[in-house]
């Protein structure tokens, strides 16, 4: 080998390693994050008084015991498996401990509420 090929060859091998590096590198730099400048903060406001209102539509009035729950008060402590034999002549929902129950209300719909050993522990309307 002449001295000169010798010389290129010695130049070349560590740039080559360092080129290798580099682009092994470069995806790396995709991962992290970009600078995001702070946000300006955002001036307070007062908040405004709350402004009386004569007639609220949109809202049911909940009549106490519309439903006439407390004619099934002595179910109170018993089992779940009662419910059907008290003679309910309207509409009504049993709901298990835990359970997931539907959000719509009707005042006119007796709601059952078991406990976790499966006994009536409340009766409410709903």
């Amino acid at each position: 080998m002449m001295p000169h090929q010798r010389f290129s060859h010695w130049m070349t091998a560590p740039m080559t390693r360092a080129l290798i590096a580099l682009l092994a590198l470069a995806p790396l730099a995709a991962c992290t994050p970009a600078y995001a400048p702070e946000p300006e903060p955002v001036p307070a406001v007062a908040p405004l008084p709350p402004t009386p209102v004569a007639g609220v539509s949109g809202l049911e009035a909940r009549e106490p015991d519309a439903c006439h729950a407390k004619d099934y008060v002595s179910a109170l402590g018993q089992p779940g498996a009662v419910i059907p034999t008290l003679g309910v002549t309207r509409e009504y929902r049993v709901v298990e401990y835990r359970g997931i129950e539907p959000q719509e209300y009707n005042p006119l719909r007796i709601v059952f509420r078991l406990d976790a050993a499966g006994n009536v522990q409340n009766i409410d309307c709903g």
